[in-house]
This record gives C-alpha cells, structure tokens and sequence, in this order.
C-alpha cells in the first residue's frame, strides 16, 4: 500500500473512532433515560457494541502506525450530543421514543461511513481494514434494523403515556 494511501485509511479510522466513541457515550446516555425499560435495555447493549467497535478500529489503527486523534473524539463528542436540541418541547415518556429515531439515524450514518472506509482500503489494497469495516458496516446494519424494529412500540407506548391512552 502506498504511503498517501495509508494516511488516508489513517484518517478514515480516526474518524470512525471518535465517531463511536461519541455513539458508545451517547447510546450510554440513552440507556440511563426514559421510561421503557426494553428500550433502554437495547442501548446499553449497542453502548457495548460501539465499544467494541471502537477497540477494534484502535488496533487496526496502531498496526497501520496510527493513533486515535483526542480531537476528532472532542469534536464527535460536542457534535454527538447536538442531536438531543431537536427533543425540545417532548414530554418526558417520549425521550425513549426520540433516542430510538436519533439511534436509527446515526446507524445509518456509520453504515455509510464504514462502506466509504472499506471501498478506499479495497482502492488501496489494503485487505485487512477493507474486512474489518465490511464486518462492521454489517454490525450498524443490525443496528439500524434493530432500532427500526422497536420504534413503533416505543412511538406508541410514549404516546398512549403521554395522553393517558395506555
């Protein structure tokens, strides 16, 4: 692999970090909030996910050279939580059900991301991190589904909550 094709799979990956890093908090986070206890429990187990999906990246990373970047986690991190602003105006019983369309989106997003990272390590020949991402875009595709799965549930226990319906 050429030297200008390392950096740049280098920083593919440090920006994959700090991006699940920041999820790894935020679904946390998410865990810790709101009233369905389903909903929660689901957060938690993505937080460990995002987890692990981070450690790996950091060791592919230092087998390319590389190391996290503490500013790209920064600034995941202040970004991470911008999301949260939108919820304004929600009742509390609809924190879960906003978590759950907020989850959605990011998986999606990381989804793309990890295609953009295995499509420029296949350019570059390097097979190792072309595998890894292929293997996590796989995980955020569960991810995503998975949250689709619970969304209507979760929409609908917030409202029935809320209005006093359930």
């Amino acid at each position: 692999m050429a030297i200008r094709g390392r950096e740049i799979i280098i920083r593919h990956l440090e920006n994959a970090i700090a991006a699940e890093r920041s999820f790894e908090d935020l679904l946390s986070t998410f865990s810790k909030t709101g009233t369905q206890v389903e909903v929660k429990n689901m957060f938690a187990q993505l937080s460990q996910k995002a987890r692990s999906q981070h450690e790996r990246l950091e060791e592919r990373l230092r087998e390319l050279g590389g190391t996290p970047s503490t500013a790209k986690s920064a600034m995941a991190h202040a970004f991470g939580f911008a999301p949260a602003v939108a919820q304004l105006g929600h009742e509390p019983e609809e924190k879960n059900a906003q978590h759950v369309i907020m989850t959605y989106a990011a998986a999606a997003g990381e989804t793309a991301m990890y295609e953009a990272l295995a499509t420029v390590a296949e350019e570059a020949g390097d097979v190792e991190t072309e595998r890894l991402a292929r293997e996590l875009q796989g995980e955020e595709q569960e991810d995503h589904e998975m949250a689709w799965a619970i969304l209507p549930d979760s929409a609908l226990d917030a409202f029935r909550a809320v209005t006093g319906m359930g």
